[in-house]
């Protein structure tokens, strides 16, 4: 299994692939993907850093683990390969843009185009077996990718992190409050959802006022 992290990137978290924790995790990954069907593929599990370069990177959205149904992951948080079903709480991340920004429902649930504008669509764990949702927590993944944001929230300023649900919420501790924005509220799945605590939280249009009052293009959500 071929696993790489874009250049830009690499700069920022060699020290992190030396620590004593790196080489356990991915010695781990790599026996699971041999044994098991496991997601994403492999080739895609750095795909949200290939896809977000360090420098242009302007929104962190944090989820907690990858889809662990055929075909579904493609290594960015909540997003899905072209031609697979939206799984729900993709759904009604789509329907607050609809009632947020006016626009149309989309056909693809592919994120890459978010990330392409700089959104780092970052899950806590990379990887998962298939059909076992988080059966790769606790192997260190959580340890790199808490990393990530604490570099980000070191080394940039006026970032905005978008924390969903309980599990991303926690991940505020990480960030230097002072530097850049966090907008929390509830995670889009249906449970969260039908009690009220995501639709209404207008998240996409305050990234891209906070943006624009930066003198920075809004995201094309």
């Amino acid at each position: 299994m071929e696993v790489r992290i874009a250049e830009s990137w690499k700069q920022h978290l060699n020290e992190e692939f030396e620590k004593p924790y790196f080489r356990p995790l991915i010695h781990f990954v790599k026996e699971e993907y041999t044994k098991y069907t496991c997601y994403p593929k492999g080739k895609h599990i750095f795909a949200a850093f290939d896809h977000s370069p360090f420098d242009k990177t302007r929104v962190i959205i944090i989820g907690q683990d990858p889809y662990h149904g055929p075909g579904q992951a493609n290594g960015l948080c909540f997003s899905v390969n072209d031609g697979i079903q939206h799984p729900p709480s993709l759904i009604n991340i789509f329907k607050e843009i609809e009632t947020d920004m006016g626009l149309p429902y989309p056909k693809s649930g592919n994120l890459e185009r978010w990330a392409e504008q700089g959104v780092l669509l970052l899950n806590a764990t990379l990887t998962v077996r298939a059909q076992q949702a988080g059966s790769h927590q606790n192997k260190g993944w959580e340890v790199f990718t808490d990393a990530v944001i604490k570099k980000l929230s070191q080394e940039k300023e006026g970032l905005i992190f978008l924390l969903w649900g309980g599990f991303a919420k926690k991940k505020a501790a990480l960030v230097e409050a002072n530097k850049h924005h966090i907008l929390r509220s509830g995670h889009p799945s249906p449970l969260s959802a039908n009690r009220g605590l995501w639709f209404g939280n207008r998240h996409f249009s305050t990234v891209n006022k906070i943006l624009v009052d930066r003198g920075q293009s809004p995201i094309q959500w």
